[in-house]
């Protein structure tokens, strides 16, 4: 506990205090976080060393997640969508102040990909395609949430590494490529964010990158260890450990949440058989202990209770500004900025306008990215304020009407966009982790209420409410389109300040939106979905065959 010494002096004179059950401890989630527990999924450990800190994860590529009283922000393609580097990095000092309060040190975010297609699920959880793009916004947030609030240290994690580009077999498929395209794609978004900011923790990926799964391959000790220099520690991703001696030997440090593989029974027996070795353990031990220390855990504990609100006025508006500067003025025929004043109605279409669901849907559906479990999304935004009221509040100060009509009945959109001056038509696309997007157009019947206001109205704008890039049939039939991704909490002012021209629209996309999926470069089945060795997308019933994904573009993307 001398502060004056070094992380790794201190960590090593925590292993030299440590029996070899107490080092193991570090190198599982479960035992290494909660120091005084010894059972854990029936796997029992000795009490921890004095004065070692209890750590809590939490997931949070887009703010802290599945939790109440924390800030909802955009989702970070929206983030992506500013180009803000200044504001990625206040967004991480805000996140990881939230986490703290709420009772949690170790962020698992920022999420890193590289948008390969824009069907893969988890395309809201990264930064798009741009490799640069990707690697300065990673390292802007990374530096928010680490360095950010002294007073309130957290952790945070780069996940995936890496090639995990599809949720489909996402655990269970190869990722294969030529090494160039491995380094200048698909790497190139780490080396950038390592060369900007020191993230204390790597996730490894569920996929197999040439025939090796990725928590047990050598690129984790030549390529991401080695070339590129990260000093930290390298831990799973949930189930993503297939074996003991493979996966620690190759580079893998901590297994996260409950022991499997890293159990103390298995590390003794792959000791005494010789396939580990006790340097490689006390590495192991000493970069996950190393990073604690580093990043401020063991020295400044987190409180006994949390907060009940850590969402502050300041957070918001950060919130609010991601959500103005990261929305995409995609088209602009003369209609916007709306100049509202007595007398004139604007009228909204599509379900998520508004915070009363229709059929399930509301604007709480698109204020995040969509969660299988709990059929909602990955942020509980409670403080949601739905376009709906925002725009409301903003027309009545002019003396402008609004209606609403969720689009159930088309022939009262026809009717009621007919009479307004201004339509305005919410299309939505919900994805998110666990699978990929069918296609690319829009749900719920979106693109026939998109044709069908803009056949009865000339002056009609869209709002696209997605994760990724849509098919846009009747872009020639409106008059104005915006991209506004999953907004955040502030989503309604927001846009309400965009559409009035209270703000000047200054998004810029991250990654392309193709005319058609048939226009995106990975065009064979061999390249995605990827195929069984019977060469058919489908896995051959009863067969635990890997499926191959080749990555045959290359660098043509």
């Amino acid at each position: 506990m001398d502060a004056a010494s070094s992380p790794e002096k201190r960590a090593q004179a925590l292993l030299a205090a440590s029996t070899q059950h107490q080092k193991y401890r570090w190198l599982v989630e479960q035992p290494a976080n909660s120091p005084q527990q010894t059972a854990f999924s029936g796997v029992t450990y000795p009490v921890q060393v004095d004065c070692t800190p209890t750590v809590v994860y939490t997931d949070g590529p887009d703010g802290v997640r599945f939790t109440a009283g924390v800030t909802a922000f955009p989702a970070p393609i929206a983030v992506a969508s500013t180009w803000n580097e200044g504001l990625a990095e206040a967004k991480g000092v805000a996140q990881g102040a939230e986490a703290f309060d709420k009772g949690k040190n170790g962020v698992l975010g920022p999420g890193l990909a590289s948008g390969r297609t824009p069907l893969s699920g988890r395309t809201p959880e990264y930064f798009g395609e741009d490799s640069l793009l990707t690697g300065l916004l990673t390292a802007a947030t990374v530096n928010g949430l680490e360095n950010g609030n002294p007073d309130k240290p957290v952790i945070s994690n780069l996940k995936h590494y890496v090639a995990n580009e599809q949720e489909l077999d996402r655990q269970t498929s190869s990722s294969n490529m030529d090494e160039r395209t491995l380094r200048e794609v698909y790497e190139l978004p780490f080396e950038i964010a390592l060369n900007r900011s020191e993230p204390e923790s790597v996730m490894c990926s569920y996929n197999q990158i040439n025939g090796v799964y990725g928590c047990e391959n050598p690129l984790l000790n030549t390529n991401l260890k080695g070339d590129l220099g990260f000093g930290g520690y390298v831990v799973s991703d949930f189930g993503a450990v297939h074996s003991t001696a493979a996966s620690l030997m190759n580079g893998l440090d901590q297994e996260l949440n409950r022991p499997r593989f890293f159990t103390p029974a298995l590390l003794d027996a792959a000791l005494a058989a010789g396939t580990i070795t006790q340097a490689r353990i006390d590495e192991a031990a000493t970069r996950v202990i190393a990073s604690y220390i580093r990043g401020g855990l063991f020295d400044t504990p987190l409180p006994t209770t949390p907060v009940a609100d850590a969402s502050t006025v300041e957070h918001k508006a950060i919130a609010r500004q991601l959500a103005e500067q990261g929305t995409v003025l995609l088209k602009n025929d003369g209609v916007l900025p709306i100049a509202p004043e007595a007398g004139q109605t604007i009228a909204l279409f599509g379900p998520t306008a508004s915070s009363t669901p229709t059929n399930g849907v509301s604007a709480a559906s698109v204020c995040s990215m969509a969660w299988r479990f709990n059929n909602a999304g990955t942020m509980n935004c409670e403080d949601l304020v739905s376009p709906e009221t925002a725009i409301r509040e903003r027309a009545a100060a002019a003396g402008a009407t609004v209606t609403f009509n969720p689009g159930t009945d088309l022939a009262s959109v026809t009717t009621q966009a007919a009479s307004a001056d201004v339509a305005i038509v919410f299309g939505y696309q919900r994805m998110g982790e666990f699978s990929d997007l069918p296609d690319l157009k829009l749900q719920g019947g979106g693109d026939a209420l998109v044709a069908a206001v803009a056949a009865a109205n000339p002056s009609t704008v869209v709002v696209l409410n997605t994760g990724s890039a849509v098919e846009m049939p009747w872009i020639d039939e409106v008059s104005g389109v915006f991209e506004a991704w999953y907004a955040g909490e502030q989503a309604g002012p927001a846009l309400a300040g965009l559409l009035f021209g209270d703000v000047s629209p200054s998004g810029k996309l991250p990654m392309t939106f193709p005319a058609s999926l048939a226009d995106v470069p990975t065009k064979t089945p061999a390249q995605y979905p990827g195929v069984f060795s019977n060469g058919s997308t489908t896995r051959p019933a009863g067969s635990t065959e890997i499926r191959q994904v080749g990555f045959t573009e290359g660098l043509q993307f």
